[in-house]
């Protein structure tokens, strides 16, 4: 098998300003060669309390090319150890957006969580962009799905054979169903 580092599409230059909560902190890099995403580190310490969210400071601004975005998506190692996941994943960094990037992270899990200056707390991947236009209609063609929406394929394997419980989520993965979600001032 062949280790060297192949990508389809060559990279784009993106430019990126240092802001002055963001000095000594590292800029978003690939943690491997293989990494789809770049690391982002916060520029701030701040606790994250069970069922609430906050939007990280990250110490940086970008000048993304016309024609893409950068999308901010959870760690995964964050989500599964602790519950803590990016809202709005993923989330949309504009072309045309110069202000400093932020991350808003959520609190999924039992127990506070803390950030400190310098964690990684997500990941920036880059995309192109297709634009579209919308043409009105008198009326869409027929599909077999139809107006079907969410649940609406059920939830049985390809193969026919429902999927059981113990398929879905390993044994220390708790259920979202218990997550109570506070409001701003509880």
């Amino acid at each position: 098998m062949n280790s060297m580092r192949v990508s389809p599409l060559d990279p784009i230059d993106i430019a990126i300003q240092r802001l002055p909560n963001g000095g000594g902190l590292p800029l978003p890099a690939y943690a491997s060669d293989g990494a789809a995403g770049m690391d982002v580190v916060a520029a701030e310490t701040l606790t994250i309390r069970p069922g609430t969210r906050h939007a990280v400071a990250t110490g940086f601004a970008m000048a993304i090319p016309a024609g893409y975005e950068v999308q901010v998506r959870p760690r995964s190692g964050l989500a599964l150890k602790h519950g803590i996941t990016c809202l709005n994943t993923p989330g949309t960094i504009d072309s045309d957006y110069r202000g400093e990037v932020k991350v808003i992270l959520a609190n999924l899990g039992d127990e506070n969580f803390e950030v400190k200056r310098g964690d990684r707390i997500a990941q920036l991947v880059p995309a192109p962009v297709q634009r579209a236009a919308f043409i009105e209609v008198a009326a869409l063609d027929d599909t077999v799905r139809g107006a079907g929406g969410f649940g609406s394929t059920g939830v049985a394997a390809a193969s026919g054979e429902d999927v059981s419980d113990d398929d879905v989520a390993p044994a220390n993965v708790g259920s979202l169903s218990t997550v109570k979600i506070r409001q701003p001032g509880e």
